[in-house]
């Protein structure tokens, strides 16, 4: 049975302060604790301090990459930010801040088969943003985690219908593909997916060996090929050396004295002609000469 996937989304930003809120409730307490003190009651203090507790919940600041979604009792009244800007507080509230950078989201597909009955576990990174940070609020529930489990359906999917040579080799169509399913499914969610990279495949060891065999089996198997080939152009050379020695006698005489004078030159030398070929060149007598040469200089008995 297939092992879940893997899952990395980016983390969702707690409560947030801010320095207006702060200064609006310092100044509160301020006016407070001087009202009390020129009264000597302790009743203003408390009531400026309940008065900046409410009002510094009115100003928020949105980063430059973000965007809030503002919903006054519940409905949606529009997009803040970024900097500053001002709820009515217990009235509005900010549901989600929308964060409209580049994020990438690790996701892998764990013992899925291949269309060839593989099994291969592969890594892949999803690079997106929002680009429409009102649908994305509002037309789908945690859209980090969608468009994650969008990546991972879309992977199996890909995988499943991929023999495993195509998934190795041709990572680039895939990558491709898997970018414009998974744009396909959260575009409406106001989401565009920039570009999806495989990072890993990875295949069980046993098949590695056996792959790694045939692979040296190719690599033989071309080595011989190529071999045969440089024999087949060395007999068609020989063939047309022939053909010309064929029409010039001398010429095919002269060559075969130019070999055998190579080779005795040097000193002990011995080289094995067939008797038809020294009949057919007429080299006997040339050749029975050298033999005698060579034996009297080796001998010493050489006369002039």
């Amino acid at each position: 049975m297939p092992l879940p996937l893997r899952v990395e989304v980016p983390s969702i930003s707690g409560p947030r302060l801010n320095v207006v809120a702060i200064v609006i409730l310092l100044a509160a307490l301020g006016a407070g604790a001087l009202m009390t003190t020129a009264t000597g009651s302790p009743v203003p203090l408390v009531l400026m301090a309940a008065v900046g507790a409410i009002a510094m919940q009115s100003p928020r600041i949105a980063q430059q990459w973000e965007r809030a979604i503002v919903l006054r009792l519940g409905r949606f009244i529009g997009l803040q930010g970024p900097g500053l800007f001002w709820i009515v507080p217990f009235v509005d509230t900010v549901s989600s801040w929308i964060d409209q950078r580049t994020i990438t989201t690790s996701f892998a597909a764990e013992q899925t088969l291949t269309s060839d009955t593989v099994p291969v576990n592969v890594d892949a990174v999803l690079f997106w943003m929002v680009h429409d940070a009102q649908k994305a609020a509002l037309e789908v529930q945690e859209y980090e985690q969608a468009v994650s489990w969008a990546a991972q359906t879309a992977l199996r999917d890909i995988i499943g219908r991929t023999p495993l040579s195509d998934l190795l080799i041709g990572r680039e169509r895939i990558d491709a593909e898997l970018q414009q399913m998974i744009d396909h499914r959260s575009n409406p969610w106001g989401i565009t997916v920039q570009s999806v990279e495989m990072r890993d495949v990875i295949i069980p060891s046993a098949l590695q060996d056996a792959m790694s065999r045939q692979a040296q089996a190719s690599r033989e198997k071309q080595a011989r090929i190529i071999l045969g080939e440089a024999e087949v152009e060395i007999a068609k050379l020989f063939d047309e050396a022939a053909a010309s020695y064929r029409e010039n006698p001398t010429a095919l005489h002269l060559r075969a004295m130019n070999i055998l004078s190579e080779g005795l030159k040097e000193k002990g030398a011995l080289m094995l002609v067939p008797s038809s070929a020294l009949e057919t060149m007429g080299l006997g007598g040339f050749l029975g000469a050298a033999a005698l040469r060579q034996n009297k200089l080796a001998t010493g008995t050489d006369e002039i």
